[in-house]
């Protein structure tokens, strides 16, 4: 690997990173925030789950505080690259899960506003790809804590 794909995959990282991470921290400094909006609005396969989960408060709070602290975490690890290959699996099981409650297919029509039009493809499904990348090409052992642990060890 030469310095440009290094550098060019530990920017990746980093906004990737930092995007989950302000995803999770905003959900957390948020005291009104619940999932349960997302999920009312699911289409697909998993609907029938998404309404299971919102009609049962105490599956609901699991599922506001795993979405909070799960993505603050994976996105904090991300960041500061630490753990990158676990945070990048967590990111992809996370991110995996948002793209299968409500895939952009042809058909469904969602009540949030959306972000453009799409088929398929929606920034979920590269967030996903482009950590399935980061997760083979992991750099935090270059550049990132992981390096301090790998040397600890």
């Amino acid at each position: 690997m030469d310095d440009a794909q290094l550098y060019g995959l530990v920017i990746l990282r980093v906004i990737i990173g930092w995007h989950i991470l302000y995803e999770g921290v905003s959900k957390l400094i948020n005291p009104y925030w619940s999932s349960a909006a997302y999920l009312l609005d699911s289409k697909w396969i998993f609907s029938g789950l998404a309404k299971i989960i919102v009609s049962n408060p105490t599956l609901l709070t699991i599922s506001d505080y795993l979405n909070m602290w799960g993505l603050t975490l994976v996105g904090f690890c991300l960041l500061l690259g630490i753990f990158s290959k676990q945070a990048s699996v967590g990111g992809m099981i996370f991110i995996s899960l948002y793209y299968l409650f409500a895939p952009p297919l042809l058909g469904l029509e969602y009540a949030r506003p959306g972000e453009g039009s799409y088929i398929i493809v929606n920034k979920n499904l590269i967030e996903i790809f482009a950590l399935y990348v980061l997760y083979h090409f992991p750099t935090s052992h270059l550049i990132g804590l992981d390096r301090f642990i790998l040397k600890w060890k």
